[in-house]
């Protein structure tokens, strides 16, 4: 029997770090979320992330490496980085419910 495991999640999609990169969304799904922390500053004792890249990755292993980030954009902060990724995830997921 496989062991699932339980991971922090957003918006009810798995929210996975390792090191300076964050991936939203499941694995298994047609898009994924990559951020990658490119700069923190300290406030306190603690490191918070001051610029964050964003990217839309496509999970197809059949699509060439060039079309795989289909959007990239870079913000200030984390919470700008979690909310322009979950409206890119949402609206790729369910290309049928944009407006």
């Amino acid at each position: 029997m496989a062991d699932k495991k339980n991971f922090l999640t957003y918006k009810g999609k798995p929210l996975v770090r390792n090191g300076n990169t964050i991936y939203y969304g499941n694995m298994s799904d047609p898009f994924v979320i990559m951020m990658q922390i490119t700069s923190s500053k300290q406030f306190g004792e603690l490191d918070l992330a001051s610029k964050v890249t964003v990217q839309l990755i496509n999970t197809d292993p059949d699509v060439s490496i060039k079309e795989k980030i289909v959007k990239s954009s870079e913000k200030k902060g984390l919470y700008a980085a979690m909310d322009i990724a979950d409206i890119w995830l949402t609206r790729a997921l369910n290309p049928k419910n944009q407006e």
